[in-house]
């Protein structure tokens, strides 16, 4: 068995003056699943901006780590924090070698962050990453377009819906709000 770390399901959406970030709880070895209920969604920057992972934890963690201190280098400046870790992750010999993608938002931003040296901004105000990304995020793009749900709600139930589907996410959602 090759030990291949297959990555969970992190959504972001903004409605009404709420931003929320959410992701399942589950990580698998191969095709065993080893966790159920880690927190992959974080609040950082004094509880101003909010982060998920999709990808290699320990990975996840380190940029976790380094886009906290690109923050608090650059006043809390989401953007600017953003593009220099996407550029030190794309340039750095050490951080290169990372497998992870990153979704953060403030009151004003929504940004995916790559490995890359990508960091890129959604049109429509909801971002998915990870396994169960693409059903996520189909899911929120309709329960936004014909239905009167919160963000919250939309987030839920897209994340439940991708787990319905895709293996490799659950049912133990977390979920970090912020409002305006």
């Amino acid at each position: 068995m090759k030990n291949e770390w297959h990555h969970t399901t992190v959504l972001a959406v903004r409605r009404d003056g709420v931003v929320v970030v959410g992701s399942d709880g589950q990580v698998t070895l191969g095709t065993t699943v080893i966790k159920q209920g880690a927190a992959k969604v974080r609040r950082l920057a004094g509880g101003k901006v909010l982060a998920g992972f999709a990808g290699s934890v320990a990975d996840a963690l380190a940029l976790f780590t380094r886009f906290e201190s690109k923050l608090e280098e650059y006043g809390h400046n989401l953007e600017r924090a953003a593009v220099e870790l996407a550029r030190d992750w794309r340039t750095d010999k050490a951080l290169r070698h990372l497998e992870a993608l990153l979704i953060t938002a403030d009151q004003r931003s929504t940004l995916l962050v790559s490995g890359t040296g990508e960091v890129l901004s959604p049109d429509d105000e909801v971002v998915a990453v990870g396994s169960g990304g693409s059903y996520a995020l189909a899911a929120a793009r309709a329960l936004l377009k014909y239905t009167e749900m919160s963000a919250e709600d939309v987030v839920r139930e897209s994340l439940l819906i991708a787990a319905d589907i895709d293996i490799y996410t659950n049912g133990q959602i977390t979920i970090e709000e912020l409002r305006a």
